[in-house]
């Protein structure tokens, strides 16, 4: 039974025999070929323009970020290193405590 399923989801992905795929539009009227080798050649674009085509992507990103203010930055640093000084002395506290206890039994 596994090799039958198998061997369907190699015939449902099977792309080799596929030449041309179509694309169509909202209003279904408009249809467009795009020849797969096309596509290909423009994937297989050179390492450089890839990276370039990358960096392009990430200067996209960045202009969408939204930023926090300097105000809420501080409020947020403070907040962070005031729990992380708390959990540090926490943490501390109780090593303290079992080491006591440890010593208690020894």
């Amino acid at each position: 039974m596994a090799e039958v399923r198998k061997k369907v989801m190699e015939d449902k992905y099977n792309t080799k025999g596929i030449k041309k795929a179509e694309v169509k539009k909202n209003n279904n009227k408009k249809v467009k070929s795009v020849d797969v080798k096309k596509v290909n050649d423009n994937q297989k674009k050179g390492f450089i323009s890839n990276i370039i085509l990358f960096f392009n992507g990430v200067k996209s990103e960045f202009k969408r970020v939204h930023w926090t203010s300097k105000e809420n930055m501080i409020k947020y640093s403070i907040a962070t290193i005031a729990f992380i000084i708390f959990c540090s002395g926490f943490f501390y506290l109780i090593d303290v405590i079992f080491a006591f206890i440890r010593s208690l039994f020894n």
